[in-house]
């Protein structure tokens, strides 16, 4: 989709479908303009077909002056950002099933919300809603033209950058894993760096034994599909701290002799949506241009087994010198990232964001919809929760339980990989703090990151989960 961002009214406009917004109180100010611009032929119809503008209802109306799509937006009150959104992503949905390539929209409720805010939030909303993923399949996509009636272009852009990131982001997720290997990872992370001006650099399996980072490379060996580490530099001339972005990368994991079930295995393809959701905002952050010095790391891995898989009650040395026992090897991802926080910490971050599908207790705590914080510094905490409500992500704050630390004693090394199994999404976030010092945020999006039907923001698969928020907080 490409939207366009217009000075003229929506009657002015020359789209050959122009969509109205429609409430159960009846048609919007422009609506209302395009109205009386039609001598009342709309309102005319709201009343011969008892279009009632439910949220979601549509109409296609043919007249003499063209076609005219009526849109329901539900009930005046309680429109707010996040619904308006929705709106956006349910329009570019009703949009891809009918034939037109162009169509004229008004920014909906831009007086009750603010222009500039609704612009935006219905701009991604729309590019959102009108993602699929089809290169794998004969069907071709759709491309379409919108023009957004009376809508500040900087807002219309800014929506554009970031949902192209998020769709970035989803893209990854729903890539097969005997395509998107470690090496494939690290191979597109290089050509989204040299394609938007970001440093770059690629660890191979020799390297990162080197560097020690003994956890991380564990993980790996049980597949014939090497690793990589990946770090993305985004540098400005006079930066105003330095932050560090980590994703989990395992593009598959079957949970290793810990052996997944095969229902739970069906999704693993996503248990990089991490590493996903950081190589999306890294591609964002050098468009957008933040103050800060932002880098990215990602320790990517398949978790399989083979004859050199790690086993239970191996003891592993991590990057730290901290040493680990395996009680679970599908406990494999805090692992990984355990390498990955510890590299990030030593290299000067001010402090870190991680992001990962860790937990299915995260999923038992709260659903599909809502990942989990945890944050060693309040102040962190805080903003991460803001820019989450801000850019319409549902995150809720999780306690670091400092009891629970006693779950993760070892006999024969420095820590367990798992504790028992109250509290497991909390136990493995005081794992991962344990390997950092500075202010730190774990983000367990274990629910969120992959959706198991349609919605109004987008299809079955990848959701892109953490780049909004991820750019609201660098904003």
């Amino acid at each position: 989709m490409e939207i366009k961002a217009a000075r003229r009214a929506l009657f002015e406009l020359p789209a050959p479908l122009k969509v109205v917004g429609v409430t159960p109180s009846g048609l919007l100010p422009q609506g209302q303009a395009l109205d009386r611009a039609l001598g009342g032929g709309l309102g005319q119809v709201l009343k011969e077909t008892g279009f009632k503008g439910e949220a979601g209802e549509t109409l296609l109306v043919a007249r003499p002056e063209g076609a005219f799509l009526l849109f329901g937006l539900g009930k005046k009150r309680g429109q707010d950002l996040d619904r308006l959104r929705e709106h956006g992503g349910r329009l570019a949905q009703a949009l891809d099933r009918l034939s037109f390539r162009e169509a004229a929209v008004e920014v909906f409720f831009a007086e009750e919300l603010g222009r500039k805010e609704a612009a935006y939030a219905l701009a991604e909303g729309l590019y959102l809603g009108s993602y699929r993923f089809l290169k794998y399949k004969k069907e071709e996509g759709k491309r379409l033209r919108v023009l957004l009636a009376q809508a500040p272009g900087a807002e219309v852009e800014r929506a554009r950058v970031v949902a192209e990131a998020v769709n970035y982001a989803r893209d990854l997720v729903n890539e097969p894993p005997n395509v998107l290997t470690p090496a494939e990872l690290a191979r597109r992370a290089l050509a989204l760096a040299e394609e938007v001006g970001l440093e770059a650099e690629v660890w191979d399996e020799e390297r990162i034994q080197a560097e020690g980072m003994g956890a991380f490379l564990a993980v790996a060996k049980g597949s014939a599909n090497p690793p990589r580490f990946i770090k993305l530099v985004y540098r400005p001339s006079q930066p105003s701290g330095r932050l560090a972005l980590v994703g989990k990368g395992l593009t598959f994991d079957t949970g290793g002799y810990s052996l997944k079930p095969t229902e739970s295995m069906s999704t693993m393809k996503g248990d990089m949506a991490g590493a996903a959701a950081v190589l999306g905002a890294m591609r964002a952050v050098a468009q957008l241009r933040p103050s800060l010095e932002v880098r990215a790391y990602i320790a990517a891995a398949e978790n399989m087994i083979s004859g050199s898989a790690y086993r239970v009650q191996d003891i592993l040395k991590s990057y730290s010198g901290k040493t680990i026992e395996v009680l679970n090897t599908d406990a494999e991802g805090r692992l990984t990232l355990a390498d990955a926080l510890a590299y990030a910490e030593k290299e000067g971050a001010e402090a870190i964001v991680e992001l990962s599908t860790l937990t299915g207790a995260a999923v038992v705590a709260l659903g599909e919809k809502v990942a989990a914080l945890f944050s060693t510094d309040p102040r962190l905490e805080r903003r991460l929760l803001q820019a989450a409500k801000e850019a319409g992500e549902k995150v809720w704050p999780m306690p670091l339980e400092e009891a629970y630390r006693e779950k993760l004693k070892s006999e024969f090394a420095d820590l367990k990989n798992v504790g028992d199994r109250g509290g497991g999404a909390i136990t493995a976030a005081l794992f991962l703090a344990e390997f950092v010092k500075v202010p730190f945020a774990h983000l367990d999006i274990a629910g969120p990151a992959y959706a198991s039907k349609p919605h109004p923001l987008g299809p079955v698969g990848g959701t892109g989960f953490g780049v909004r928020t991820l750019l609201r907080f660098l904003q």
